[in-house]
């Protein structure tokens, strides 16, 4: 794959004259998006990608438990590549893939073909499947690639976003009261588009923990359309750090008002030493809590918002805006307090992350942890429009996920593929 590499120098150095580089055109500290290796020619896209991955501990299993007589088949990594390459070049089904593998030599060597030869059957494709759902190296595969992306300082994992994006069945849609509700057959699920309208659909949902820096999957779940966002936060991240061990060490966890749970922040807060940050769900409510203002500010007794003051370890510091000059209150000071220090209300912000978060719930440095929330919702993007996880054609839940996984491999994959061609340019 090394002639890759040169033949992309060369396209960078024989652009017409007063085109600047693709790096010229963006600051040193913004890495490279999946975008960028969409630009590329299609073998030269392909092999990039496909080189970042190895793929040899799960050719290495599947050759192990291959028990059949029959003549031998096909090498495991040439039908690893060509998935991937399935859903790189977003090619719709298995039958299109052998079209496509027959048709384009440039495809079959690539994935490692033999120009010349025969390509795989449908059947075989099929039955290839159905081992790779049986088989966690997959998902060891997916794990490694994050790994190596935070080596090369891709991933940050300080901050990690999460939500969740829905997949249509390949099943034909079945009344709510023909479904086995037993989480692993596609269900009916309801979400709210960007634009406050309720979307509803027959399948699955991907529950994604995206590291907010890359705009990269860390880790995935996929459950039936019908489970709540909320309730797979924690499942998710207790997944992720499993997975993981010690590798991240994450600091906020942004996520949308479908996860604004009590027992969520309390976890994230206790459990993970992290910092929720949450939107608040009024779920039916017409009115802030008692003694909190719109924003989540604690109020005084005469209804001024309380001056924040600072944080004294676990605990947050507000103070009477009177005694502070934040206002005029007709009471004075002795309205809520005798001091001359005027009131104070301290409050252990671990006993109710909910009510009671730090950073201030809405204070310009929530708000700019919580923007960052959106980079999962490009993750999902990236995975629907440049790859192929809006085109599930499996049944299955175990199907379903290797599906996802294809997709997430060829994403992080691809984004390391062409911010390592960066370093080679810059060094060049």
């Amino acid at each position: 794959f090394h002639p890759i590499n040169v033949e992309l120098i060369k396209w960078t150095q024989n652009q017409p004259k007063g085109v600047k580089p693709l790096n010229m055109y963006i600051r040193q500290t913004t890495l490279f998006s999946f975008e960028e290796i969409i630009k590329f020619q299609q073998q030269t896209r392909l092999e990039l990608i496909l080189e970042q991955i190895d793929v040899s501990k799960l050719a290495n299993e599947l050759r192990k438990s291959d028990n059949s007589r029959g003549p031998k088949g096909y090498e495991p990594e040439c039908l690893i590549y060509s998935l991937i390459a399935m859903q790189v070049e977003k090619i719709n089904s298995i039958k299109d893939l052998v079209i496509k593998l027959k048709e384009n030599p440039v495809l079959r060597y690539s994935c490692g073909f033999d120009v010349l030869g025969e390509v795989p059957s449908e059947s075989t494709f099929s039955r290839f499947i159905d081992k790779l759902s049986n088989s966690e190296h997959l998902e060891q595969i997916f794990y490694d690639l994050v790994i190596k992306a935070k080596e090369l300082d891709i991933i940050d994992g300080e901050h990690i976003s999460i939500d969740s994006t829905k997949l249509d069945s390949y099943e034909a849609a079945k009344p709510k009261k023909d479904i086995t509700d037993d989480g692993t057959n596609p269900n009916w699920g309801m979400k709210r588009d960007t634009n406050g309208n309720n979307i509803r659909w027959f399948g699955w949902k991907l529950h994604i923990l995206c590291d907010s820096k890359s705009e990269l999957p860390l880790d995935i779940l996929v459950t039936p359309a019908s489970n709540y966002d909320g309730t797979m936060a924690l499942p998710l991240i207790e997944q992720f750090f499993k997975n993981y061990k010690d590798t991240f060490e994450p600091k906020y966890y942004a996520m949308d008002s479908a996860y604004d749970l009590e027992y969520v922040y309390r976890d994230i807060v206790n459990e993970y030493q992290g910092i929720p940050i949450i939107s608040y769900n009024p779920r039916g409510s017409f009115a802030p809590p008692e003694g909190l203002d719109e924003d989540f500010n604690p109020t005084c007794s005469g209804g001024y918002k309380l001056v924040y003051w600072g944080k004294d370890g676990n605990y947050l510091k507000f103070r009477c805006p009177h005694a502070v000059g934040k206002c005029n209150c007709p009471h004075g000071m002795s309205w809520c307090s005798n001091s001359n220090y005027g009131y104070t209300f301290k409050v252990n912000f671990k006993e109710n992350p909910r009510y009671y978060g730090y950073p201030l719930r809405y204070s310009d440095s929530w708000q700019l942890q919580y923007d960052k929330r959106t980079s999962v919702e490009r993750c999902n993007s990236r995975l629907k429009c440049y790859l192929n996880l809006d085109n599930v054609r499996s049944k299955g839940i175990k199907k379903v996920k290797v599906h996802a996984l294809l997709n997430c491999i060829a994403l992080i994959s691809g984004t390391i593929a062409v911010n390592t061609t960066k370093s080679i340019n810059k060094a060049a």
